[in-house]
Parts: structure tokens; sequence; C-alpha cells
């Protein structure tokens, strides 16, 4: 299962995280979003997973926690405005699940970050 974690600032456009993804996936499929359940309050975030066809999953503070130290990337901007030097390399993982690893790192668009991680199959 491949995931793209999302990391965005307040009031992100569904556009903004479209085009962020496309490119980070280069228009390939995938199966799950994960973003970070203290932006629950963004419509574009649902909006886009409907649009692609994607399972939409919210990642809760602890889990984005437990992930911070798989992370390649980190951001002191983010972690002064959230709490977490990476939103979106955390979210891909706690999203895929306990042995996921990171197959794309961070990539930066505007108003938006994402993360593409790959579950481990047992």
């Amino acid at each position: 299962m491949i995931v793209a974690g999302i990391g965005c600032r307040p009031k992100v456009d569904e556009q903004s995280l479209l085009d962020l993804i496309m490119r980070v996936t280069s228009g390939r499929r995938f199966d799950r979003l994960a973003a970070p359940e203290f932006r629950k309050a963004e419509p574009a975030i649902p909006e886009l997973a409907k649009r692609l066809n994607v399972e939409l999953v919210w990642i809760d503070t602890e889990s984005l926690t437990e992930r911070q130290v798989e992370c390649e990337t980190h951001s002191a901007i983010a972690f002064e405005k959230t709490g977490f030097s990476s939103v979106a390399e955390a979210c891909a993982l706690a999203g895929a699940g306990p042995k996921s690893r990171l197959i794309v790192m961070r990539q930066s668009g505007k108003d938006v970050t994402c993360a593409l991680a790959q579950s481990v199959e047992t």
C-alpha cells in the first residue's frame, strides 16, 4: 500500500494540494491520503480525497509523535507552528502502518508538503 502524507497551512486550497500530490506521485495511483488530525477543519483535504477516490485517514498527535524519529526531513518552522518538525513524512508513515518506510521524502509546494510511504507486507 502506498500512502501520501500531507502537511499544510491553514486555509490551504484543494488545487495546491492536488498540484503537489500529482508532482510527488508522478501521477501514479496511491491508496490512501493521510493528514494530521489537527487539520480536520480544512475542507480541501476531504474534498481532495473524494476527488481522487482514495481513503482519507486522520493521524492523531500520538502517532505523529511516535513516527518523528523515522522522518528524514525536519523543519524548524513546522515545529514552531505545529509542534512537529515533520508532518507530511510522519503522516505518510503512520498512515501506512507500523513497519512502513518512506519512499519519497517531503516535497514542498504552495502552502503544502507531501511525502510517500509504503507499507511492509508481512
